[in-house]
């Protein structure tokens, strides 16, 4: 264990949503909803003034509008993601070179290794706070919380406490009073199924996780989840910060805005997806044993199928085979609205390779073409231009219109008008290839006290 607070997480605060918010100038301090906005959607992030009605990740849209009904709904804009989580990740390698992004919104630092004269207390949460300032600065006004711990578990924890635009560092030693009173579900993998099992045994808190033996804790949740549930009860976690994570698995997969119920076609699209996989474990030098595909029907369900072969691969023919044949065992009459392949337990070499030869060749990937909308799709949120009144995004479609505001992040809220979809005067808009963000300088860092 770490004997100074010296792990940083930084988590930016309702990142798609306050993306948003700041781009979009209406929406500002207003209830957002970011994910899918049709019938089937799904909430990916709510901002603040919506979580206030209840709206969470994950929750359906549909009761995501019954909730906050007033709120807007947009569809991603993944690139506007995309560069601001570039220029927080470009800033804070900068700071360390031990940063472990976890995804676009949060990562891991190693403050061990960061430029500071000493890791105490007063030293970490004066730079954190420059940080915090800094991640502003080069996202154009996003917000991060950040928590400071001895371990990545902790850190994690204390990134949480004080949300939105917060700061809490967790001295040396403290770590257990903090966790005590604390619900057991605050430990990662204590998820609905296992915290039930432990309220059945009459364990609520982390302090009553504490007291339990890792013998009763093995006997309740099995021999590896009740080891790691008795360390981090303690608050034992030596996980160091990796800068390069390995990756677990290699996938691809596609949603369709019809329902798909050709078989054929369904077949030529995971073929074209494990082509795809296949080609990136090659490029990576990697290979797997184990094939994955998801099936997402016309009601929701999710269903995978898996298959493990006798030894690894990266053939296109071999992945598309397997994917094919787990495809058969399920019912899709009822219409498929998304599919993916996957490949997971991978490895750096290839049955064939210790043979100097290989037993298929490689097919060329098949052409199929999804059914689609003969109109352009004009999804709320997106970013547009018109030739006349410039840069908008869409307000809302149907019915042969389209509504538009005219506003971007550098001008104020703007007019409202309407359109045919198909006006020729009106397009979507994408930004040039990003360039790399400036990085402000460091702020110096006080002499601890």
């Amino acid at each position: 264990m770490r004997a100074h607070a010296s792990v940083l997480h930084l988590d930016l605060d309702a990142f798609f949503a306050s993306v948003e918010q700041r781009d979009k100038p209406s929406l500002r301090g207003k209830p957002v909803v970011v994910g899918g906005v049709g019938g089937r959607g799904v909430v990916a992030t709510a901002s603040y003034e919506a979580r206030r009605y209840g709206v969470r990740s994950a929750m359906s849209t549909r009761e995501a509008r019954s909730r906050c009904p007033h709120a807007a709904f947009l569809g991603g804009r993944f690139h506007a993601y995309r560069e601001a989580s570039t220029a927080v990740m470009t800033l804070l390698r900068s700071v360390s070179p031990l940063v472990e992004p976890l995804s676009l919104d949060e990562a891991f630092v190693d403050l061990a290794r960061a430029d500071l004269p000493d890791l105490e207390v007063p030293t970490v949460t004066a730079y954190a706070e420059g940080l915090r300032a800094r991640v502003t600065e080069v996202t154009d006004g996003l917000t991060a919380s950040v928590g400071i711990g001895t371990s990545k578990f902790i850190a994690k924890i204390a990134s949480d406490l004080d949300k939105p635009d917060g700061l809490v560092v967790v001295p040396p030693g403290t770590e257990q009073e903090l966790l005590r009173p604390m619900h057991v579900s605050v430990i990662p993998g204590v998820g609905p199924a296992t915290a039930e099992r432990l309220r059945r045994a009459g364990i609520h808190t982390v302090a009553d996780l504490e007291a339990v033996s890792l013998e009763e804790l093995v006997r309740l949740v099995g021999k590896a989840q009740g080891s790691g549930l008795h360390q981090l009860a303690r608050a034992l976690d030596d996980r160091p910060v990796v800068a390069e994570r390995e990756a677990k698995s290699v996938s691809a997969e596609g949603t369709y805005d019809t329902d798909l119920t050709d078989r054929r076609l369904m077949e030529g699209l995971l073929s074209r997806q494990a082509g795809e996989v296949a080609a990136r474990l090659r490029k990576s030098g990697l290979s797997g044993r184990t094939v994955t595909i998801k099936v997402r029907l016309h009601d929701f369900t999710t269903l995978s199928r898996s298959s493990t072969l006798g030894s690894p691969t990266d053939s296109s023919a071999t992945v598309a085979r397997v994917a094919r044949s787990l495809l058969a065992d399920l019912d899709t009459s009822g219409g498929v609205r998304l599919l993916g392949v996957g490949v997971s337990g991978l490895a750096d070499w290839v049955q064939e390779d210790l043979f100097g030869e290989t037993t298929e060749e490689e097919p060329e990937l098949p052409e199929v073409e999804v059914p689609h909308h003969s109109r352009r799709t004009w999804a709320p949120g997106m970013d547009i231009v018109h030739t006349e009144l410039g840069r908008g995004w869409v307000w809302g479609s149907g019915r042969g219109v389209v509504t538009v505001r005219f506003e971007t992040r550098q001008t104020p809220a703007g007019p409202v008008r309407s359109y045919a979809e198909d006006d020729p005067a009106l397009s979507p808009w994408l930004p040039e290839p990003p360039e790399s963000p400036a990085i402000p300088e460091t702020p110096e860092t006080p002499p601890a006290p």
